[in-house]
């Protein structure tokens, strides 16, 4: 924590600057330095309000030599949206949220709107949008890296509804992005993360699906093998209105197993329809408890809650083309040799599928589920666990392809490759050295700038 900008340099910015400008000492200065589960100590924190406040921030923090932090909602697994001794771009007084043609279903959103208030906003408008899990989620975070919501299997990717951005590149220059304006850096956005630069506006399609039939179904815990194999085996032909989530929870030490716990949502408020999709899976096995309720989709959003002290968890996830037997019996026996390891386990596809490969830098369209993998703890607490941790990922390797760039604590050169197909990253590291040659946008699943064909 040595680096101190110069009070005049700090006085200048402050002039230049519409938003809030804090440096360490400041009044506010602390709340802002940490996110969820990381700690930060910036040089300098702006709290921008415009495109042009971005711009300057990107100037000065180039004439510094300081690295770059994009906040939303500072959910960033892996820390990158807070560093020590460089400058943190907070978006939180971008937070409009517009319904800016009703028949189109157009929504014009800032980057620093957390979810929970864009389900609010839309509500009385009769639409949803696939989002995050948390109220407290970011738009921005989510958009540009992809988006599994608990619509996705009937409406795709959170970054399949966006039609049109405006970013702030490297630098300084204010772009908008389409598929008519610059649909390169279109194409790079939705699934490159923030590696091209600070978006500041996104306008999306939201769906007509005000309310949802979502809860839990929890079973008995000596049928989880049972269980867990069957309600795979039936999301392959479930209705995609469906996505489901199976929790599988750790012991903690204890002998009694905790109940699998499966967490279902209904696209719609037809409750015979709703029936129709969800009793095959309260038939799975032994029901004890059922929390299931029609509700707004507002409500399916949790909080972030509190973790224990000194808790950060190691999260890591895959791609699986398929969700065969054989894998979730491999998922429980690898389980049961940590008695920390969470395992979530997502069915999506549907919509997802349907979109091209090559459409978007999201590119794995090819996908059945996703696999995360979260030790709960410290790290000084996991780091004996990390061998039987990395054998969980290693004995689910032939059922698996790829990752999702939103739940990686530890961003592996594996991960980056798991994330970015060879072809994809290529073209990408070709676009990022047109847009930021000197890659100062880094705090991401970082893609190397190339110049096309250097490989």
């Amino acid at each position: 924590m040595d680096c101190v900008l110069d009070p005049e340099a700090v006085a200048s910015l402050r002039a230049d600057i519409t938003g809030e400008v804090y440096v360490p000492g400041d009044e506010g200065y602390d709340e802002l330095t940490d996110l969820i589960v990381h700690t930060g100590h910036p040089a300098v924190i702006i709290q921008v309000r415009d495109n042009d406040d971005v711009s300057r921030c990107l100037a000065f923090a180039i004439a510094h030599d300081l690295e770059i932090s994009t906040r939303s909602g500072g959910h960033s697994n892996a820390g990158y949206s807070t560093n020590v001794d460089g400058m943190v771009i907070d978006l939180a007084h971008l937070n409009s949220i517009e319904v800016v043609n009703e028949a189109e279903r157009l929504v014009r959103l800032g980057p620093g709107a957390e979810w929970s208030q864009v389900a609010a906003e839309l509500e009385p408008h009769g639409l949803a949008f696939t989002s995050g899990d948390t109220t407290s989620v970011g738009v921005g975070g989510l958009l540009v890296g992809g988006g599994v919501g608990w619509l996705a299997r009937k409406y795709g990717l959170a970054l399949d509804s966006l039609v049109s951005a405006e970013v702030v590149t490297a630098d300084g220059s204010i772009l908008p992005v389409s598929a008519d304006e610059n649909p390169d850096l279109f194409w790079a956005l939705r699934g490159g993360g923030g590696n091209f630069g600070v978006v500041t506006s996104f306008t999306v399609v939201a769906q007509p699906v005000p309310r949802v039939f979502f809860g839990q179904i929890s079973f008995a815990p000596d049928e989880t093998a049972d269980v867990l194999r069957a309600w795979a085996a039936y999301m392959d032909s479930a209705p995609e209105e469906l996505t489901a989530t199976a929790m599988c929870w750790p012991t903690f030490g204890e002998e009694e197993k905790p109940p699998l716990a499966l967490v279902v949502c209904y696209g719609g408020d037809d409750e015979a329809a709703a029936a129709r999709a969800i009793d095959p899976i309260r038939a799975l096995g032994t029901v004890v408890d059922d929390q299931v309720r029609l509700m707004p989709y507002g409500e399916v959003l949790q909080p972030a809650g509190d973790l224990p002290p000194g808790w950060r968890p190691r999260v890591r996830n895959r791609f699986a083309p398929a969700l065969t037997a054989e894998m979730t019996a491999t998922i429980l026996a690898e389980q049961a040799n940590l008695e920390n390891l969470y395992v979530e386990i997502r069915s999506i596809g549907g919509a997802l599928n349907r979109v091209p490969n090559d459409a978007t830098a999201f590119s794995h369209r090819s996908t059945e589920a996703m696999i995360m993998g979260v030790l709960l703890g410290s790290p000084e607490g996991n780091e004996p666990l990390l061998p039987a941790y990395e054998a969980f990922w290693t004995a689910l390797t032939p059922w698996t392809s790829g990752a999702y760039s939103g739940f990686l604590s530890d961003v592996l050169p594996e991960d980056v490759e798991a994330v970015y197909p060879k072809p994809v990253y290529q073209r990408l590291a070709a676009l990022k050295h047109e847009y930021d040659p000197g890659n100062i946008f880094h705090l991401n699943v970082n893609v190397v700038p190339e110049e096309a064909g250097q490989y």
